[in-house]
């Protein structure tokens, strides 16, 4: 369980990065997962609210309530589990009836081995060449 933000991506890569080369079996046999907390809560008023993972999501939330509500949106952005409640990541990370789970895959442990080891290591061209390639899409949490 990590931060929805992009420095727990960071760790979760890292993390995967780990299991991955260290403990490849708890992967193979497919008992590692993560935990998604989410990164917003969007209340309106007391009693509605919704829950976003992303800023797509979010967006789409504000979208599809904000005109049907008369109260306008109060938007927080958790800057990490360790702002939120207790009952709030109980409700939304840790619950077993409401808590999301993403399964890790030898795909997804390998991808991010790779990236981790390109970015990592010692050689500058690929790195560099990563970079420059997908700096356009990078999330900043500026």
């Amino acid at each position: 369980m990590t931060d929805a933000d992009v420095d727990g991506a960071h760790i979760t890569t890292l993390l995967m990065t780990f299991f991955f080369r260290y403990m490849p079996e708890i992967i193979n046999r497919g008992y590692l997962y993560l935990a998604m907390p989410p990164l917003y809560k969007i209340s309106y008023g007391s009693k509605t609210f919704f829950y976003a993972y992303n800023d797509d999501e979010r967006d789409e939330v504000l979208a599809a309530n904000t005109a049907k509500q008369k109260a306008k949106p109060y938007i927080q952005r958790y800057k990490g589990l360790g702002e939120m409640n207790p009952d709030q990541l109980w409700e939304t990370t840790l619950n077993p009836k409401n808590r999301l789970l993403k399964q890790v895959n030898v795909e997804d442990a390998e991808k991010a081995d790779g990236v981790f080891s390109m970015l990592m290591g010692d050689l500058v061209a690929p790195r560099k060449r990563f970079i420059t390639t997908h700096a356009k899409f990078a999330n900043l949490d500026l």
